[in-house]
């Protein structure tokens, strides 16, 4: 294995790492990612989450003990830690299932969760939404329910290019509740299709009518030339 490779794969391992303790330790401030980038200053550990003020603490105190739990346990050479917003939570699918989870571990039923969620992410602009519930729902025998809403693509490049997928867990005293959210976002995906409007057509036929028109005198043009040339060549 290269050095380049081993490099790297140790700071894959390392983001994954970071990513699953803040996961595990703010969900409830809507944790949705994390980006590291090393400076030559230090490390830039840029935080999102729905609720920065959570993340940040009073005067603070949070992103102190956050940057010693970076040195000491992830071993970060003067990390510099910021925390903001996502550019939008309401599309953010691991903020929407945390959101969920806060919701049923707050005892709210799981059917009422679901379908305001779903109502919600519909209303600011996704093209598809998908949420998957399982675990002991109703009774002790775990079971699954799924909700969804618009288009929702499983397979294909336009997975990679529009769809956001986050799972969370939220520990009930009956059991744990699998959330997974599957969030389709507005764009134009390879099957995309829009009826145009009859002003749009009439001003496509009139485009070609034209371009047909004037290859036509262009083409009559052509004929008259050639003609005139091979009367000049007999009369020769």
């Amino acid at each position: 294995m290269g050095r380049i490779v081993r490099l790297f794969l140790e700071q894959g391992l390392l983001r994954a790492k970071i990513d699953e303790y803040l996961a595990q330790n703010f969900y409830v401030a809507g944790y949705s990612g994390v980006d590291i980038i090393k400076t030559g200053l230090g490390t830039r550990i840029h935080i999102y989450a729905e609720r920065p003020a959570l993340i940040i603490g009073r005067r603070g105190s949070t992103i102190k003990r956050l940057q010693q739990i970076f040195e000491t346990v992830f071993g970060i050479e003067n990390p510099q830690i910021a925390v903001s917003q996502p550019e939008n939570p309401e599309l953010d699918a691991r903020v929407q299932a945390f959101r969920i989870v806060r919701a049923l571990e707050m005892g709210y039923h799981f059917r009422r969760v679901a379908f305001a969620a779903l109502r919600r992410i519909m209303a600011n602009g996704a093209v598809g939404v998908e949420i998957k519930l399982s675990g002991k729902l109703r009774r002790e025998r775990a079971r699954f329910e799924k909700y969804r809403a618009g288009k929702v693509y499983k397979a294909g490049q336009i997975v990679d290019e529009l769809v956001d997928r986050a799972s969370a867990q939220a520990l009930l005293p009956k059991g744990v509740i699998g959330v997974e959210v599957i969030i389709v976002k507005s764009g134009k995906p390879g099957d995309y299709i829009r009826i145009k409007s009859p002003d749009e057509v009439e001003d496509i036929v009139r485009k070609i009518r034209e371009e047909l028109g004037a290859e036509t005198e262009k083409k009559e043009g052509t004929e008259e030339v050639e003609e005139v040339s091979e009367v000049g060549e007999v009369q020769g």
